[in-house]
């Protein structure tokens, strides 16, 4: 669980340098959450605002892949840096790339979801994280842009509706996003599950 500090104040500002004094660190050092009350008959407004340090997301975030990692034998080193998302995390292992993959990326999507419920346990904070193995996703994210493109191309063709594969819920978006680029066509999910899938189809009228 992530060690979280609060500070109080009249204002964001009074408690942001409350905490930086304390702490002694940057703004760009912390990632903070503010939480107004506002004023009420004989009491003040007040501002409140939970802090966690980025270097401890960042040590929490390895510490917990280095032990999945070790209850699955497998010896892994890890690239974590800061996206204005979030974090992106990749994993590189000289020999159990599959293994840490999965039947289409199953066991890296697990992996993510683990790591985003232990990072944001016992929290306010919504930290995202992006899990990768010797950029599989990066791949994978380009070989389903092409697909896409291809089948609107189709469907502008032929008038005639595609259904993808099942997707989850990141691939899924990243097809809609797209397809807006089409302003003929449309997308729509359907499906549950492992079975959702998005249907590409010409616009009526």
């Amino acid at each position: 669980m992530l060690k979280t500090y609060k500070y109080e104040g009249k204002n964001a500002g009074e408690c942001l340098n409350k905490c930086l004094d304390e702490l002694k660190v940057t703004e760009e050092d912390i990632t903070f959450l503010e939480n107004v009350t506002e004023a009420k008959l004989f009491k003040a407004r007040k501002t409140e605002i939970d802090v966690v340090l980025k270097q401890d997301i960042k040590s929490a975030i390895k510490e917990f892949l280095k032990e999945i990692c070790k209850k699955m034998n497998i010896e892994a080193n890890f690239e974590i840096t800061e996206k204005e998302s979030g974090y992106n995390i990749i994993i590189i292992s000289e020999s159990d790339n599959s293994i840490l993959i999965g039947k289409d990326g199953r066991t890296l999507n697990a992996l993510q979801l683990l790591l985003k419920q232990y990072i944001n346990n016992g929290n306010k904070f919504n930290i995202r994280v992006n899990v990768d193995v010797s950029n599989y996703k990066s791949r994978k994210m380009k070989n389903i842009e092409y697909e896409v493109k291809r089948a609107a191309k189709e469907v502008i063709s032929t008038k005639i509706e595609v259904k993808l594969d099942p997707m989850n819920s990141y691939e899924r978006r990243l097809v809609h996003t797209i397809i807006g680029e089409f302003p003929e066509l449309e997308t729509e999910s359907y499906g549950e599950g492992l079975e959702r899938h998005v249907v590409i189809r010409y616009k009526k009228g």
